[in-house]
């Protein structure tokens, strides 16, 4: 979905298929068929946009065979789909039964993540719609906190100025900017965008920046006006941002509220969960660690990394972090120009969900999705911007 910012640019609007698990390039051309076209008829759209998650395998058969790229973007076109953002974070396995740590692997001091994020930088060059010159990529945030050190920082930091100049070459054979943003998340080397200052100062390079996730930064309870503030004095581009929402627990001392999180820990993905205190943020690495015991302190809200639905906030006593949403888009491209011109639901969650809540079947999960990227519009809309066909 396209749209017009009072200024003049083009601001986009996907959805990010990781939440249809596919590792191969058969399964990704699937995926296209049974989900991606089916939300775009529900929205009643001539063109949707698909923020493309290509595990390892997908990515390698794309970039090793010319036809079978064109294939793809032969097939996204028939089905009035268009890509001009990839999710470049998890690696593969990302539909397995449970992913939990393993997403962080390979991390920036690893060989495979930079071919990986370069073979995605050439392939997102070749889908690029023949009026969109600018593509982006997310990314792993350097790496998870515990395997890092002061060698493997310099390893990284060396891997994505590497990255840098291979993006530079793309751009001078292809015409095509390709940019990579991290993605701070908790529990990471980077998990706030304050920790994604110092790294990306330090490479200084244009091409890469960072991508807010907003129900990253509402985990680590980050205020979105202070960060996007920093970022911009601290000159670092925001490449994408990626519209989400958190599990929020205003209460949970409460015998209630505990049973009702109790729900949404589940053994696929890491859902870590955090309190504010006055000595500075408390955290585990999972939910159902918060909940054992006395591991967090209780006495003031928990939020937990679970991205829920946007349109459908979890019953009371939890709700969601879409007020930090909102507030964040505002500032994204609500001013007079926008900071980022590619956002990307990602709700990767929905089959992790509590049973009750979960769709049953590809009909009710395209509707929830489609529900999803109509909340967006109408929040892009109420800013000012005018959806373009």
């Amino acid at each position: 979905m396209r749209f017009r910012h009072p200024d003049g640019s083009i601001v986009h609007l996907a959805y990010c298929t990781n939440v249809h698990p596919a590792e191969t390039l058969d399964g990704v051309l699937a995926q296209l068929r049974d989900h991606c076209e089916p939300v775009r008829r529900r929205l009643g759209r001539d063109r949707l946009g698909i923020g493309l998650w290509l595990a390892k395998d997908a990515a390698q058969a794309l970039v090793t065979d010319p036809s079978a790229l064109r294939g793809l973007r032969t097939e996204l076109d028939r089905r009035g789909l268009e890509v001009v953002t990839l999710n470049g974070f998890p690696y593969e396995g990302f539909g397995a039964e449970e992913v939990k740590y393993r997403v962080y692997k390979p991390d920036w001091a690893d060989p495979e993540r930079l071919d990986h994020t370069s073979a995605l930088a050439r392939v997102l060059a070749g889908l690029l719609p023949d009026d969109v010159a600018e593509g982006t990529i997310s990314t792993l945030p350097l790496a998870w906190r515990t395997a890092y050190d002061d060698e493997r920082a310099e390893t990284a930091r060396t891997a994505l100025l590497t990255l840098a100049e291979r993006l530079d070459a793309i751009e001078e054979l292809t015409g095509r900017s390709i940019r990579v943003g991290l993605e701070p998340e908790p529990g990471c080397v980077v998990e706030t965008t304050r920790d994604a200052i110092a790294p990306l100062t330090a490479i200084a390079h244009h091409r890469i920046g960072i991508c807010v996730d907003t129900c990253h930064l509402a985990t680590s309870f980050e205020d979105p006006d202070t960060a996007l503030d920093a970022l911009t004095d601290a000159r670092v581009p925001v490449v994408k941002s990626q519209l989400s929402a958190a599990l929020h627990a205003e209460h949970p001392h409460l015998p209630e509220v505990r049973e009702a999180l109790s729900a949404f820990a589940e053994p696929r993905f890491l859902h870590q969960t955090r309190t504010a205190t006055a000595a500075g943020l408390r955290a585990t690495d999972d939910l159902d660690e918060a909940l054992a015991g006395h591991a967090l302190p209780d006495g003031a809200p928990w939020r937990a990394h679970f991205h829920v639905p946007l349109h459908a906030a979890p019953a009371a006593p939890l709700t969601s972090t879409l007020p930090v949403l909102r507030t964040a888009l505002t500032r994204l491209v609500g001013g007079p120009a926008p900071l980022t011109r590619h956002l990307e639901v990602e709700t990767y969650t929905w089959q992790a969900l509590p049973p009750e809540l979960r769709p049953r079947g590809r009909a009710q999960l395209a509707e929830g999705i489609a529900a999803e990227l109509t909340l967006a519009r109408d929040l892009l809309t109420d800013l000012g911007l005018k959806e373009l066909p």
